[in-house]
């Protein structure tokens, strides 16, 4: 996911909003932020998309994709 912020241009985003560069115009971070959005949605699968789906902002969908990953590597680790 960070590799394809980066090529995006959209790094900052992963620092959360509140973080992200003193430089950035309010309408620089938002537009920044809905470009992350749409790059990781467009990105995932099928069953992943359905998962967040619901989400909204950035760092929900950030949040839910790394809770499904701890739990699909805890599933593994038991097998």
């Amino acid at each position: 996911m960070e590799a394809i912020l980066i090529q995006q241009e959209c790094k900052e985003v992963l620092k959360g909003e509140v973080n992200m560069s003193l430089s950035l115009m309010p309408v620089e971070k938002n537009n920044m932020i809905d470009r992350a959005r749409s790059v990781i949605i467009l990105c995932l699968g099928d069953k992943t998309l359905r998962e967040v789906a619901n989400e909204r902002i950035f760092v929900g969908i950030s949040t839910r994709l790394e809770s499904l990953y701890m739990a699909k590597s805890l599933a593994h680790k038991r097998v």
